[in-house]
């Protein structure tokens, strides 16, 4: 065993990360597969490589640097030669008044520090990073930048389709990297767009965009092309939209991206949606629905025929909570059957159809054949028009459970839109079960939530007199979290059940605020009191809520926001 190996376990087992019994596994492993001590230390789950960094760190003195929310300086790491860093597996991380960090798996190699000093400066200083995260973190940088002169060309010459199939190019190489990131980032969306002076890459992680650190604004044409060669769209069009579709696999997953070109006065914009082709839902309460709400939809879903409406505008979760229904209905002896705009997540047995009006199959003609295909269940992705809501709920009333989606701000507004749709009063009061509607909140990062007590700014902010009983949370950022304080979302929900009283209203013509006020003294919640409920739980913040009640509208009395504003301990 090596001196400064030696050194190292040693100092592992007095710091009791490690075992005298693991040091003698590893030492058996090391000798079979001819490895380090400390590799072998890995491989054989005795610590993990950050614990061993990190005790590497504290021997030679230096600091460790965790890699996890870091952000790339592409200029800086333009300065040191790509072949550099690989060699060494070394990074310039930033520069602070002219002094260079430079992130290194082993700043005790001189060699090493003599040429990356070399090539920066004598002012640099070196700390110790895990090498599996440099390795990334070069391999992302690099193919960030136009690395020398082929990146250069390739960011400025036509694309020839070989320099889009090899897969090792510096303009592959970048597409790559930036879908892969916005995975590992758990995004939702990816967008690329540039102005007069730089091209922007954003990711949407839990309904927020967030800047990163994207290419050089020469390479903008060229990731463009890239992407259209992979989506099968047409290289020669730049003047008109396009969409498009590939699959990507990441890390033995496979994700569907869904493309959308758009021209701009700065060229093509690019958003791309990634879906899980193989997701799946645990169950209504994971989607954050209280034990009210979860118990009164399902038992709507319960219900041979009838309409369930679930409103909100989009990126809601609307889609989300009705696939949970659909799982929830998939037995054998149903016939489920959808009409989507598009067919976002794919699911066993349930036979799934993509509109296309572009070749004639619309909401409509699509709802009309699936009719003559013996349904059970039926889910409208969304009813758009007048005869899609006629054929739904002519549906509905005719032993069909249909599921679809309106784009309204709350419950009650849902029966105003189908009214507008054309669809007449007996019809609603007789085929409509129930109509949810929701809006996603971000949630608490369970690794650096901490309890706090709102200010009464906060409070009033909401129209709340107290903060009264409940634990507060909020998150202090962490690289869990990418320093958001938050990680992954939940719905606050307002369910309105059909009741005997609210028939007649809709029959007599009421409006949504004589619907809202029924719904209310027959029990139902707002969406804002669920999420008080959640924020005094600390599973969410008030100033999410904030967000929430910003899109929804307040033309209510004894229903919504008076009430809510006398809410207190």
């Amino acid at each position: 065993m090596l001196q400064r190996e030696e050194y190292l376990v040693r100092d592992l087992l007095e710091a009791g990360v490690i075992e005298e019994s693991s040091v003698e596994r590893a030492k058996v492993y090391a000798g079979n597969e001819g490895v380090s001590i400390t590799r072998a230390l890995v491989d054989t789950g005795a610590t993990a490589m950050r614990e061993i960094a990190i005790a590497q760190a504290s021997m030679y003195e230096c600091s460790f640097v965790d890699l996890d929310n870091y952000d790339i300086d592409l200029k800086l790491a333009a300065r040191l030669p790509k072949q550099i860093a690989q060699k060494y597996t070394a990074f310039p991380l930033f520069d602070i008044e002219g002094v260079v960090t430079v992130g290194m798996a082993d700043p005790m190699d001189f060699k090493a520090v003599d040429q990356i000093r070399a090539r920066l400066g004598d002012e640099m200083t070196s700390v110790l990073c895990e090498p599996a995260a440099l390795e990334k973190l070069i391999g992302r940088a690099y193919s960030l930048i136009q690395d020398g002169a082929d990146a250069g060309r390739a960011a400025k010459e036509p694309t020839r389709s070989n320099d889009l199939t090899t897969g090792e190019e510096p303009i592959v190489a970048a597409v790559r990297e930036i879908v892969a990131g916005a995975i590992d980032a758990g995004a939702s969306d990816i967008h690329l767009s540039a102005d007069q002076e730089n091209l922007h890459l954003r990711y949407r992680v839990d309904g927020v965009l967030s800047a990163q650190q994207g290419p050089a604004l020469s390479m903008h044409g060229s990731l463009v092309r890239r992407i259209k060669v992979l989506a099968n769209l047409d290289l020669t069009q730049t003047r008109k939209p396009q969409d498009g579709k590939f699959r990507y696999s990441h890390e033995g997953k496979e994700y569907d991206l869904r493309c959308s070109i758009v021209p701009t006065i700065c060229g093509e914009s690019v958003v791309i949606r990634v879906l899980k082709p193989d997701a799946s839902f645990a169950g209504f309460d994971q989607l954050g629905m209280n034990d009210r709400v979860r118990e009164e939809f399902q038992a709507a879903l319960t219900k041979p025929h009838g309409l369930i409406l679930v409103t909100g505008p989009t990126g809601s979760g609307k889609t989300s909570t009705l696939y949970t229904a659909l799982q929830h209905l998939n037995t054998p002896d149903r016939n489920i059957m959808t009409v989507e705009d598009p067919v976002e997540i794919r699911m066993p047995v349930v036979r799934q159809t993509q509109v296309n009006p572009e070749s004639g199959l619309t909401f409509a003609d699509a709802l009309r054949a699936l009719l003559r295909q013996d349904p059970d269940v039926i889910l409208v992705g969304e009813i758009r028009d007048e005869e899609t809501a006629h054929i739904a709920v002519q549906a509905s009333m005719t032993g069909h459970l249909v599921l679809t989606t309106l784009h309204t701000n709350d419950a009650a507004g849902a029966i105003d839109r189908l009214r507008d749709l054309g669809a007449p009063a007996y019809a609603i009061a007789g085929s409509v079960l129930c109509a949810m509607a929701q809006r996603l909140v971000r949630r608490v990062c369970d690794q650096c939530a901490e309890e706090y007590t709102p200010s009464l700014e906060e409070l009033q902010a909401l129209g709340i007199s107290g903060a009264g009983e409940g634990s507060f949370k909020r998150g202090a950022g962490c690289p869990a979290c990418s320093g958001s304080g938050y990680s992954g979302r939940l719905g606050v929900y307002e369910l309105m059940p059909m009741s005997q009283e609210l028939q007649r209203l809709i029959h007599a013509g009421a409006g949504p605020v004589d619907l809202r006020n029924a719904a209310r003294r027959a029990g139902a919640r707002t969406m804002l009191e669920d999420g008080l409920d959640k924020a005094r739980a600390g599973l969410t913040t008030l100033e999410e809520l904030m967000r929430v009640r910003a899109t929804i509208s307040e033309d209510t009395d004894e229903g919504g926001t008076e009430q809510f504003a006398r809410m207190s301990a």
